[in-house]
């Protein structure tokens, strides 16, 4: 099976269809990524905050062990969390994943937020207001210190989560390193066709997480427009959602559990430009995944990706 790929501006290569980790039940993650590389997956998408790398590592494991895939053949990506953003914890964050994960090194390492939490506090406060656990540390600094963890040989690339274009520009203005990677929520229903666009004039790869939308209503995968051209081609409605993310040269990041959506997920097909025309006008927009909901931070500040 060839893996699509696209090239980073570090000159690697990177699978245009990851599985995603996020939300992965304990005791069904680590069977999810088995299956994934045995159909022909070969980027994993992760993150400490997931709390399943352990599983994940033991999945890993096996599949090195059993020849299904090799270390050099596989791309993985994890995060570092928001209570390791201080320049001298930047390190020990990334030695956390690497110890869970079991491997040396990770080819892609992304800031999972563009916001500091106190480092003495549990990773995801949930009854306490922001101003006892936000921290004071700018993202400008967090991203010095990832800057130097290319240079120790345990990442190979680095990047950044959940930033607008003023916090890239604010990043890029000071930053040795250019981001190789920007991962953001991408669906039919939050397009980011200028976010992209801006990413595309600075070499930034741009990643999609909850590309089938992330369940609830509106519901992108029971979209008429796209059930219809799902119908023409007679594939279903993800397949058709994660083809229009593919095509306009975004890498996706699907999460699944289940064997069946596993492999259909990665079998991405054609579509032609009308089809693409079609999903491009639809006038839907909703954000699945609400910093307001999940850090109590107001990242966004109603912004819905036009």
């Amino acid at each position: 099976m060839v893996v699509k790929t696209q090239k980073l501006n570090t000159g690697a290569e990177i699978p245009t269809v990851a599985l995603g980790t996020w939300k992965s039940e304990p005791g069904k993650v680590g069977a999810a990524v088995k299956t994934a590389i045995e159909a022909g997956y070969r980027h994993i998408d992760g993150a400490l905050i997931y709390q399943n790398e352990k599983e994940v590592g033991e999945a890993l494991k096996q599949v090195f062990a059993n020849g299904t895939a090799k270390r050099e053949d596989l791309f993985y990506t994890s995060k570092l969390w928001n209570t390791f953003h201080r320049p001298e914890l930047v390190a020990k964050g990334l030695e956390a994943s690497l110890r869970d994960l079991g491997i040396d090194y990770l080819d892609l390492y992304l800031m999972h937020w563009p916001v500091a939490f106190k480092p003495d506090g549990e990773l995801l406060p949930k009854d306490k207001s922001p101003n006892e656990y936000v921290d004071s540390i700018d993202y400008v600094e967090t991203w010095k210190a990832m800057e130097k963890l290319v240079d120790s040989g345990k990442v190979k690339a680095i990047g950044v989560c959940n930033f607008d274009i003023p916090r890239l520009e604010k990043l890029l203005a000071s930053a040795i390193i250019t981001p190789a990677v920007l991962q953001v929520e991408l669906h039919p229903y939050l397009p980011q066709p200028k976010l992209i666009e801006f990413c595309k004039k600075h070499g930034i790869v741009v990643e999609a997480y909850a590309p089938l939308g992330s369940g609830g209503n509106p519901s992108v995968l029971k979209d008429p427009i796209i059930g219809e051209i799902a119908k023409k081609h007679g594939k279903d409605v993800g397949q058709i959602v994660l083809s229009w993310g593919v095509q306009r040269g975004t890498v996706v990041l699907p999460k699944s559990v289940h064997e069946e959506r596993i492999k259909s997920n990665h079998a991405i097909v054609d579509l032609t430009e009308e089809d693409m025309a079609k999903i491009n006008n639809i006038k839907e927009r909703h954000r699945f995944v609400n910093p307001t909901d999940l850090l109590k931070v107001d990242i966004f500040k109603g912004d819905i990706g036009e």
